[in-house]
């Protein structure tokens, strides 16, 4: 039934005193009129907690079981409990019987509380992951996708977004496993290079996108990980319309599945953000304009403005591990082929900074965790990921988010180790550390440690004289980097606090 099992489980209620929910049973015979279905629910220690036997009729039409699982083991990121669904059809001359799993929990998104799983507040941390790697493009095999999935668990994040489309069943199967939150995206995108019009209105086409969105739903709501359906990318409201084609498919989505919320990714104002039950801005601030100060701005004409919809946001912006902050280069160079990774790196440290103190966005979704090959892109690959495109080498956006997400695994990092060789009379070097402040040394000399932001601490003022070590200690983590330059040291001192007051750090 729609490339699924034909087995739909749909929680109607769902507690921790009961789970009330129906099967969707599609059955297809050329034999009796008459059969006999049961359904059987098995708990995560493989005990029965639920059977049904019901007479069927062979018409056509769906079987519907409602069934109840008293005191449920729900699923949730830390126990990420699955039940055994067993659906057996049969008559006196022929029998049939599938297995799925399944779990149960309830999901509540609200702009006074946030996104609550089982009615517990998830501070959801999410990363997009596109279809690449090097050698078998989209073509992953189940290792291909282990890997992958070792690198969000390593970042510390709680969630992933397939942005244009599923991805495999084995990567869902991880993430209903382990507990990793799911965003599945139907793949109607905004393509700028063919066109500054996103949507060309035609029945083939709205008919191919609502037959994906019955496939996407039907292949995946069995999945306790799977928690968002999105139904659009950043579509403009230019040429035709895309309004009243959303709105159908948001209420398809919402016919099929009462359970989830829907979801789109928009950086444009106006009535597209206010169809789907949560919008995403993809925002990035201070990158191609203004500055990433700005964002306090926007965050705070979010919250005066467009306080009543459910917000998270989407960002990132590209960083090469080859390139490095040689302005002379840079003055050489294409601005298209100048993208090094200390832009990169701070981009997403100044976001993180202005991101802190907020509580009205119910999600932050990073784009992306791996670079991706792009016949657009002057060196052929998209670099805004985390991680490279060989995922060989993690660049230090990658370690700031480690940092700030990953509370099982403690993190000391010094930044900018790559640009080893600096110009410029003052450098300042940058430690992420989430053991607290680090203790910063350079050649023995201790230097004055501030904090930037949550997990961020910057050394000001550093006069580099030749090759010079710089060692970072955190109770027992330890990290060091060599710097070169052709400054003498001069370790700045501790300012007063009453003096930096007001002051502004800048990049």
């Amino acid at each position: 039934y729609l490339g699924s099992s034909g087995v739909l489980i749909h929680p109607r209620a769902v507690s921790t005193e009961r789970a009330e929910a129906e099967a969707e049973i599609h059955l297809i015979s050329k034999g009796d009129n008459f059969c006999r279905v049961t359904l059987e629910a098995f708990d995560p220690d493989g005990i029965q907690a639920a059977a049904k036997t019901i007479k069927a009729k062979l018409d056509g039409k769906p079987v519907v079981i409602p069934f109840t699982v008293e005191n449920p083991r729900l699923w949730d990121l830390d126990h990420p409990n699955l039940y055994r669904m067993r659906v057996s059809v049969e008559s006196d001359t022929s029998r049939d019987e599938i297995e799925i799993a399944t779990g149960f929990r309830n999901i509540r998104v609200t702009p006074e509380e946030g996104f609550r799983l089982n009615d517990s507040l998830v501070r959801v941390h999410g990363v997009t992951l596109y279809y690449d790697r090097p050698g078998t493009g989209s073509a992953m095999e189940a290792e291909d996708y282990a890997e992958d999935f070792a690198f969000i668990r390593e970042l510390g994040a709680n969630a992933l977004r397939s942005p244009a489309g599923p991805h495999a069943p084995c990567l869902y199967d991880l993430c209903d496993r382990t507990g990793v939150l799911v965003w599945i995206d139907l793949p109607l995108i905004r393509a700028p290079f063919l066109s500054d019009v996103s949507y060309y209105p035609n029945p083939q086409l709205e008919a191919n996108g609502r037959q994906q969105l019955r496939e996407i739903i039907a292949q995946h709501i069995n999945r306790p990980s799977v928690v968002i359906w999105g139904l659009f990318d950043c579509l403009w409201q230019r040429g035709e319309n895309p309004v009243p084609y959303v709105r159908t498919l948001n209420e398809l989505a919402k016919k099929m599945d009462r359970s989830r919320p829907t979801a789109a990714t928009s950086n444009q104002d106006g009535e597209l953000n206010q169809i789907t039950d949560l919008i995403v801005w993809a925002q990035n601030i201070g990158w191609d304009k203004g500055r990433t100060e700005d964002l306090e701005i926007w965050l705070g004409q979010l919250r005066s403005g467009w306080n009543q919809l459910r917000s998270g946001i989407c960002y990132g912006e590209a960083g090469q591990i080859e390139q490095q902050g040689d302005p002379a280069r840079r003055r050489r160079s294409n601005s298209l082929l100048w993208q090094p990774e200390g832009r990169q790196t701070r981009f997403h440290e100044d976001y993180t900074k202005y991101l802190a103190q907020d509580t009205l966005l119910w999600g932050t979704w990073i784009n992306t965790l791996f670079d991706y090959g792009s016949a657009r892109r002057p060196q052929g690959v998209e670099a805004t990921g985390l991680v490279t495109l060989d995922r060989r080498r993690r660049k230090d956006a990658f370690h700031l988010y480690k940092a700030l997400w990953n509370n099982t695994e403690p993190t000391l990092h010094i930044a900018g180790r790559r640009e080893d060789e600096r110009n410029g009379d003052l450098q300042t070097v940058t430690v992420y550390s989430s053991a607290g402040e680090p203790v910063v040394t350079l050649s023995g000399d201790t230097l004055a440690v501030e904090q930037y932001a949550p997990c961020i601490y910057r050394c000001d003022s550093v006069r580099l004289n030749g090759r010079m070590k710089i060692e970072a200690k955190a109770g027992d983590l330890y990290d060091e980097a060599f710097l070169t330059g052709n400054c003498a040291l001069v370790a700045p001192p501790r300012r007063d606090p009453q003096q930096t007051a007001g002051l502004r750090l800048t990049n």
